[in-house]
């Protein structure tokens, strides 16, 4: 005999089971939305709190140095803008009083001790927090600051949030129940059909057949042995791709091992080429100084201008394979990155060149804190290229300017590299990053065209990019990034 108070049928359970499932998961849904509502609603207070803390700290740096009171009481009266805080404080590094601001009755502040090494500490009882924040000037604590609020906001708008969810959360289970008890008929029904058209599918691959329930079936045991087949023929894909996974990764493993041997041949290649040429030019360079010695000592002229023509065609070749050197350096090298200091690097490249031609007043600009996360010696080839070019087509001004900086555009770091020198004409720029292109003849300005290619290829190898504006005759700029190369 049936009992009236538990359902036998499908439909009766999948209504219950519905109702029973919505409520919980919405049950649950509310609490845990309230409680992540509390919780981050209080750390956004107390995160508020330290923000203030620390700009009141900063604020107060020079009040502290000149023992002005005044100032510091000026900079905590600030805080009166903020409902919630009730008390704050100024202390020195040796523990004394400096500064002292109190709500309308509210008690004085009564400072905690921070811990020893931390630049910040909180404090909570309930509602009340009291935030600490020390005050650092050249690297060494001159002070602390304490601000003391009641979060007496939070648990009004936790109550708030609170009432808005219950009846979100009550409309929500209503509409599902109803949902559920209009559709339990369309839901149970067909799940013979169903099962028969899930074992079909799987069987023949068929994903034309519809569905068309029959008036009756087993349905239970037809819907397990339709799912144990949907899970079977799963399983038997998920290990056909596991395999095909495995064979790809062995055939990039191998690829990536053919790769790296390649770049390594390469790289033999380029210094074993380097090096055998330098051997006759070096040769070539000591007999054409002999021969050139020797003219001078032997007649009045200065000696044959073909051993000078030699004697520089021979350093031009040198340059020539220092650049290339560093182009395959610049594209096979491996990264090892570090934080740098590219002010620093740019500072000591310019001072060189000055020293090296006293002759020329160059004004060199540098702004400091320009700082990146890269290979530390392909970055000093690239900043070399980039302001030796400065350097050389700065050449010809009455008042040569050369400056370093960088800029934050969103959250990327635009680096770059200004001149008023020869500039470029626009329209050509897109040869300047190519090797062997160069926009200036010999007599002009001497060079191989292989450096802006080496510097394009280094920024390529951060995934970064670069770019250049000019104007003939009215300087140039490049402008690079340096992103996150990958490994």
């Amino acid at each position: 005999m049936k009992s009236p108070a538990r359902p036998r049928s499908i439909a009766a359970r999948l209504s219950w089971m519905n109702a029973l499932v919505s409520g919980i998961a919405l049950l649950l849904a509310y609490v845990s939305f309230l409680a992540y509502n509390v919780v981050t609603s209080r750390q956004a207070a107390i995160d508020d709190l330290n923000g203030e803390a620390q700009i009141v700290g900063a604020n107060s740096v020079s009040s502290i140095l000149y023992n002005d009171s005044a100032a510091a009481r000026t900079t905590l009266s600030a805080l009166s803008n903020s409902s919630d805080v009730t008390a704050a404080a100024i202390y020195t590094q040796s523990g004394k009083p400096f500064a002292q601001y109190s709500a309308s009755g509210s008690p004085p502040l009564q400072p905690q001790a921070m811990p020893a090494g931390a630049n910040r500490a909180r404090w909570e009882n309930g509602i009340d927090v009291l935030v600490a924040s020390r005050i650092v000037f050249q690297g060494k604590p001159i002070g602390v600051v304490y601000i003391k609020a009641r979060l007496k906001g939070l648990r009004q708008a936790a109550a708030r949030y609170a009432f808005i969810t219950w009846i979100i959360l009550f409309v929500c289970l209503m509409v599902a129940v109803l949902v559920g008890t209009l559709f339990r008929r369309i839901l149970s029904e067909p799940i013979v059909s169903l099962a028969r058209t899930a074992r079909l599918v799987s069987r023949y691959r068929d994903y034309s057949l519809r569905f068309e329930p029959p008036e009756s079936y087993d349905e239970l045991t037809s819907l397990t042995e339709a799912f144990n087949e949907m899970l079977a023929e799963i399983q038997r894909q998920n290990a056909a791709l596991e395999q095909a996974r495995n064979e790809l990764e062995l055939r990039v493993e191998e690829r990536t091992a053919q790769l790296r041997a390649a770049n390594r041949e390469l790289e033999a290649f380029s210094y074993t080429v380097a090096h055998d040429l330098r051997g006759p030019l070096e040769i070539i360079s000591n007999i054409s100084y002999l021969l050139q010695e020797h003219d001078v000592k032997t007649s009045a002229e200065d000696g044959d201008p073909m051993l000078g023509r030699l004697g520089a065609s021979v350093a031009e070749m040198s340059n020539i394979i220092d650049d290339l050197l560093n182009l395959s350096r610049a594209t096979s090298a491996g990264l090892h990155l570090k934080q740098l200091d590219l002010s620093a690097m740019a500072s000591a490249i310019l001072e060189d060149l000055a020293a090296m031609h006293p002759e020329r007043d160059v004004k060199l600009v540098v702004q400091l804190g320009c700082h990146a996360n890269a290979d530390k010696g392909l970055m000093q080839v690239a900043l070399q290229n980039l302001l030796r070019n400065s350097w050389k087509f700065t050449g010809h001004k009455e008042s040569p300017r050369i400056e370093f900086g960088c800029t934050r555009e969103g959250s990327q770091t635009v680096y770059y590299v200004r001149d008023n020198g020869a500039g470029f004409d626009p329209s050509m720029a897109e040869r300047l990053f190519k090797p062997f292109q160069r926009l200036h003849t010999d007599s002009e300005f001497s060079g191989t065209g292989i450096g802006l290619a080496t510097v394009q290829r280094i920024v390529a190898r951060h995934a970064g990019t670069i770019w250049a504006e000019g104007e003939v005759e009215k300087g140039a700029t490049f402008y690079f990034t340096l992103g996150s190369p990958g490994l």
